[in-house]
């Protein structure tokens, strides 16, 4: 059986085969059964590239943190990860800089780190023993690259539609709800204002884009 390690857009670690293009840190969350026990050890969730200087290690190693892996970058925003700083090094020099500029004020002090921005979304985005955060929002009003949850199921939103989404890829789109709907939004709040100032986040070629 596939180990528990990859996350879908609601943050929930689940046991498929289905592989992903992103890896993914929450710290230690296996015992030594490589059993899950817990949501998150750490509040700096990020995602790593596949394969960084060609170090390779056993998944889900006794001591080490838990590898998890997700479809694509949305998918990991909308769980509320960010890019590393180490591997993605571009990526999250843009992410930061555009996070503080789409969120000023959000974080009180003149000296922001890392560490303060993955406190307000440790915040937006898990509850204690791990439940999802979610808010409600107008569709109107929503960017690119935003999850929402419609009819029990997580869809990727687009310019005209929905796309619906799996572990495997997404399926063909299907109309966006009335423009004044009130959908409930799985990515957190300051990343939807992230994208709302034109950060886009790498989609699976899957979608019908």
């Amino acid at each position: 059986m596939p180990l528990q390690n990859r996350v879908d857009p609601f943050g929930e670690l689940q046991s498929v085969s289905a592989r992903g293009c992103l890896l993914g840190n929450r710290g230690l969350l296996h015992d030594q059964t490589r059993k899950i026990v817990r949501p998150w050890k750490t509040k700096a969730w990020v995602t790593c590239v596949l394969d960084y200087g060609g170090y390779q290690r056993p998944v889900f190693e006794p001591g080490k943190y838990s590898q998890l892996f997700f479809l694509d970058e949305a998918t990991a925003f909308a769980a509320g990860h960010r890019p590393c700083g180490t591997c993605r090094n571009e990526r999250y020099r843009t992410f930061k800089a555009s996070w503080l500029n789409a969120n000023p004020g959000a974080v009180a002090s003149d000296r922001v780190t890392i560490t303060d921005i993955d406190k307000v979304l440790h915040a937006e985005r898990a509850l204690s023993g791990g439940a999802k955060v979610t808010f409600e929002a107008r569709i109107d009003t929503l960017p690119f690259g935003v999850f929402i949850e419609w009819k029990g199921n997580a869809y990727l939103l687009t310019e005209t539609a929905l796309l619906p989404w799996s572990f495997n890829g997404y399926a063909p789109a299907v109309p966006r709800p009335a423009a004044h709907a009130q959908v409930t939004v799985l990515t957190p709040a300051s990343i939807v204002r992230l994208f709302q100032q034109g950060f886009r986040p790498q989609v699976d070629a899957s979608a019908p884009l």
